[in-house]
This record gives C-alpha cells, structure tokens and sequence, in this order.
C-alpha cells in the first residue's frame, strides 16, 4: 500500500489540523480566513493553466494542502461565529419558544427541546434564536410545533466542576444547545400542535414507528431493544439492561451504527441476482438501495456510525454503477471529510471516532488474523471471519474505549459470536415490521416473532453478565500510549508489503518519545497532592503521597461519587477504595484532618494550612487546572481545586 496512492487520506489530516489549530489563529477573523482562501484558490486554477513542470507540480501541492488546512481553519470559525450568535449573551425576563420533539420520560419530569423565537428584555420582545432543554410537569404532554412563554430565563449549561467529569456542555455545544432549564408547569402553551407540518413531518412520522413498535411488541424489555436496534432510541433503556450489552462487549448493537446499515444493504443487495435485472434496471435498483439507506439513516436520526456507512455504502454503488471498484481506504477518507465540512465539531463526537476506528481495523488487521487459518468447513470459515472482524475492530478501538470508558469487556469475543449472527435474524423481522407493521394481523405476528428473539437475545446477554470477570475496570491510557499503540498496529498491518527498516526506525523513535515523556511524568509528580472535589451539597478531600491515598467525604452520596471523583481517581492511578481520614473535631465547627495536617471549617467551608504552607494552589476552570494566588486560606466554591505540598 502506498500513500500517494490514497489522496483522500492525504488530505484528511490537513482538514483535522485546521480545526483543532483554529484557535491559535486568534488574530485572523472569519473575513481574513476567507480572503486567503478565496486567494488560494484563485492561484491554484491560475497554476493549473500554466506550462507543466516540476516546480509547478510541487507548488500546486503546496497551495492544495494549505488550501485545506486553511478551509478547517474557516470551518471551525465559522461553527464557532454561529455558535456564539445562538448563545443569547443578552439578560432577558421571558422567552418565547417552539418545541421540537416529542416528551422524553424522566422519573420525576418529562424532558423536551425547545427553539426560541423571541425574548422579552426591558419589556420589549425581540427576536431571538436558540436552543434550550426543558424539564416540565405539565399534566399535558408538550407536541412539536407547540408555541409556549416561559417567565423566566433558563440558566448556561455548567462547565465541569472537577478533573476529568464528563462534560455535558461540550456534549449539548455540539448539538447547538447551550441552555436548560427546570420550569415545571410555570409556562403557557399559546398554540396548539399544528395537524399537519413538513417541517415536523419527520419527528412525528418517527414517533408513529416508535409508538406502532410499542404497541405490537409485548415485552417491555424486547421493547426497550427494538427501539434502539431499529430506530437508534436509546433513552429508555433500562440501566441494568445497558450494563448487560456493556459488560458483553456488544453494545454497539444497540447503537444504530455500520452494522445495521450493512445488514440492510446485504439483504437487498441479495435481492439482486435472484430478481435477474437487465443492466439498465440493475442500475436503477442500485440507485434504489441508495436512496432507501439514506432514508434509513434519517429516520434512525443521522448519527455519525448511520452517516459514514450510509456515505461509504453509497459511494461504492455508484462505483458499480460505473463498472469502478473504489478504494475504501479513499471512500473511508472522502466520507469522513464530508462528515467534517457538514459539521466540524463531529471530530470530537466518540461515536464518529469509534466508527472509522473500527472499520479501519477491520480493513487493515482483518486481512492479517484471516491468514492464520484457513477452515475449509464453510460453517468454521464464516465463524471465523466473525471473529476476525470482531478481533480486528475490538485492537483498532480498544485504545479509545479504554480512555473514555475505562474498561475492557472480557468476554466480547463470545459476546459478538453469540449475538451479531442474532441480530441480523432480528433485522430481518424488525426491518419487514417497520415497513408492513401496519398491515393487520401480519404486523401483530412479526411483533410477536421479534419480541421473542430480542428476548432470547436478552437472556444470552444475562449467561454472558453473570459469567465470572466479566469486565476488567478502571483502566486508564494516555493520549500518547493510544497513539503508540495505534503506531504498532500500523506496522504490523504494513509489515509484509512496506519498507521494513523504516518501520523498525519509526516504531524505534515513538517508543523512545513514549518512555521519554513517561519518565519525564514521573519526575515531576507531588510528593503530596490534595484534591478537593465539589460535589452537588459538599466535597470530598483526597490526599495522595508515597502511593497512598487517605479521603473524606464531607456530603457527596455514593451514586454521585461516581461521575465527580471517579474519572480523576482512575486517570491517576489512585485506588478505588482509599483509606479514611481521621477527622478531630476542635471547635464548634472545625475540623482537624490528618494525616493532611488542614483544618476545615464546615460553616464557611474554608480550609486553614495552619503547619505547613502549599507550594501550589490550583482552581479547575475551562478544562484545566489554572494557578490561584491564594496560599494561607482556601474559600470552597463551584469548583475542584489542587494543593500540592
């Protein structure tokens, strides 16, 4: 495999740096941005007419990449400019908004998304644009294309308080949703939904498969599956339930994703050779294939997996169309710049990283763990192929997985064997439900059909969860291990047909940069540490030194200890179960905490360094820890801070 051969993936990772470097281009605003690209592109056609020659090739190249780099750069701006447009940055008293989907069910509210339309600042509307999720407890279910005042302004989406939590800011950012709010039955609905809308036509068509599906399948826990396998509806989902495909190392199947766009292609591609179509009408029904993909991926809600096999799937039938068999490392390539142009901000989403990671490994790897047996039983061999798949994606994205989730599901090998051949018999009763549901009777009977295989499937998935080790937690990786890990891959894949020296000599210099930058890590980690967590109520103290860790816990429950003190504990290395501070009390309200030697004052949750004064003192802001001038008296706030000693 040669490189030049790939242009796409040339040009991928200059679209990706442009991005992810926008910010450090502070000075140049969009305008600036977009003359320079506007002149690039000017002299790259100018080039292209002129006299063939070598310095003029190597010049075009040069324009070409930076063109790239620089149209990442104007993407990532231009998100950004629009972003900031919808942020409503004004105060205002009331709004006025348009709802847009259809009620969620939360144990103590229903949740909504809604458009604002106008706001009243000053006692005078405005027009307004942005997007805000709502919790209500309205008798009344809210319907798209509902007109409804709130009375007072929702609050901004919080920034992390602690190290390492997840950040449901960037999450909801990337959606364009930069609010929510709580308003319970304070609001007034001023229309009613209107009976028909195209604008609305999809989510209610959605919600009509969904509610058809509720009704013909009679186990809620089948239920629950088919919602998410056939329509990518993954919110009622039962906790224990999603632990399950979890801990089997199969959840992907409940993520509409590459799989079930395959599925769909293979059973009507197979339709092609029995039906014995003329050239021309095979071409049509290609095309057909086409459009009903596309269809599928935007009634399952575009997620990123749906988008690049939907992308991928139709670029190689217009290649047949062409009698061309397209490279999928170039398809791979030009869909996720498709992807990127669309929506920058999708680079960070971790299903669109775990899908092109997994079909890279199946398409690199695959080919290599194949070659180490060849069963001549065509049972054994297609086993086998399912398990090369499943190996080779499992090393492409192990690396991912483990760095956002922090675990390894032991036994997704069995798992994947079991239930992909399950879930493909599942699509072939789902997808015929979805489409002929509605015909009496016959959709009674597939519902029927269906619910007894998700629900045989769901007893395969409790075998696999009460199996002994089912999963190895709390395991963490750095950005440059992934990267090195990834780099052995890349040579292994490479190794028969590339330059074995130059492999050798690359592995030979990320290694040594590896152990470098670990060794430097080491130095120059405290001997003492405090970290203090904020929590909803209260916090929790954790103090490191000579691989120990002593905690207290001063009013954060056990269910929220896992999202605020978990992720930093586990990105550390630090135990899970550490040991107890001893806690004495000296005045009314003071506590004296050792082996830390700090006092703690519970009323005005101020921490005194009465013997021994940090050398550092740190606040968690933006994502970050940011250095405090504070050194003698530490006040408590909203968010986690570091001291080192």
């Amino acid at each position: 495999m040669r490189f030049s051969d790939y242009p796409f993936l040339k040009y991928l990772p200059l679209l990706i740096g442009g991005i992810l470097l926008a910010d450090s281009f502070e000075l140049f605003g969009i305008e600036t941005i977009s003359i320079i690209v506007l002149i690039l592109v000017l002299s790259y056609f100018l080039l292209i007419n002129l006299k063939t020659n070598q310095t003029r090739l190597q010049l075009l190249s040069l324009i070409g990449y930076f063109l790239i780099f620089s149209f990442g750069i104007l993407l990532s701006k231009y998100q950004k400019g629009q972003a900031a447009l919808l942020s409503l940055d004004e105060p205002f008293e009331s709004y006025l908004a348009e709802v847009r989907q259809f009620d969620l069910q939360k144990p103590n509210s229903f949740e909504n998304l809604l458009e604002i339309k106008a706001i009243k600042s000053d006692s005078e509307w405005k027009a307004a644009n942005g997007l805000v999720i709502i919790y209500h407890q309205a008798p009344e279910p809210l319907l798209p294309g509902q007109f409804i005042r709130v009375s007072k302004a929702p609050e901004r989406v919080g920034a992390p308080k602690n190290p390492h939590e997840f950040d449901y800011r960037a999450f909801l950012a990337r959606k364009g949703i930069h609010f929510r709010q709580f308003i319970g039955k304070d609001f007034q609905v001023l229309e009613k939904a209107p009976e028909s809308s195209l604008e609305f036509l999809l989510v209610n068509f959605r919600n009509h498969l969904a509610t058809r599906l509720k009704d013909q399948i009679p186990d809620p826990q089948s239920e629950q599956i088919a919602l998410a396998l056939l329509l990518g509806q993954k919110q009622s989902l039962d906790r224990d339930l999603r632990e399950g495909y979890v801990q089997a190392g199969v959840m992907h199947i409940l993520a509409v994703s590459g799989l079930h766009v395959g599925i769909i292609y293979a059973l009507l591609l197979g339709l092609l050779k029995p039906l014995r179509l003329s050239k021309k009408w095979s071409r049509i029904y290609l095309l057909f294939v086409v459009l009903l993909i596309w269809v599928y991926a935007v009634v399952t809600g575009l997620s990123p997996s749906v988008v690049r096999a939907a992308t991928m799937f139709s670029l190689l039938s217009l290649g047949q169309l062409r009698e061309r068999k397209p490279s999928i490392f170039n398809i791979l390539a030009f869909s996720a710049m498709l992807m990127i142009a669309v929506n920058p901000e999708v680079i960070k989403d971790v299903g669109f990283q775990l899908s092109y990671l997994a079909v890279a490994g199946i398409v690199l790897i695959q080919p290599l763990i194949l070659n180490w047996w060849l069963p001549r039983n065509r049972i054994l061999e297609y086993f086998w192929q399912l398990t090369a798949v499943s190996l080779a994606a499992q090393l492409a994205t192990f690396p991912l997985s483990v760095y956002y989730f922090h675990l390894f599901p032991t036994y997704f090998l069995l798992g994947n064997l079991l239930i992909i051949p399950l879930a493909f018999l599942i699509m072939q009763a789902g997808v015929p439900l979805v489409l002929f549901g509605w015909i009496p009777f016959f959709g009674d009977g597939l519902g029927w059909l269906l619910s007894k295989l998700i629900w045989f499937q769901n007893q395969l998935i409790q075998l696999l969860q009460v199996l002994p080790w089912g999963k190895i937690d709390r395991l963490t990786i750095s950005p440059l291990s992934m990267i090195l890990f990834w780099m052995a891959l890349l040579v292994w894949s490479a190794w028969a047909t590339g330059n074995r020296k130059q492999l050798i000599y690359l592995s030979f210099t990320v290694f040594s940069i590896w152990s470098g930058l670990r060794f430097f890590e080491v130095l120059n980690r405290p001997a003492q540490e405090l970290v203090i967590y904020q929590g909803k109520k209260g916090q929790v103290f954790d103090f490191s030194f000579e691989k120990k860790l002593f905690a207290w816990n001063q009013g954060v429950d056990q269910e929220e200890l896992s999202f605020v003190v978990d992720p930093n504990r586990i990105s550390n290395q630090l135990p899970q179960i550490p040991d107890t501070m001893i806690g004495i009390l000296d005045t009314a309200s003071i506590i004296q905490l050792f082996p830390l030697n700090v006092s703690y004052n519970q009323k005005t949750s101020e921490i005194y360094f009465p013997l021994q004064k940090p050398k550092d003192v740190a606040i968690w802001s933006e994502g970050e820890w940011k250095s405090s001038s504070k050194r003698d008296t530490l006040k408590l706030g909203d968010a986690a801070f570091r001291i080192l000693f």
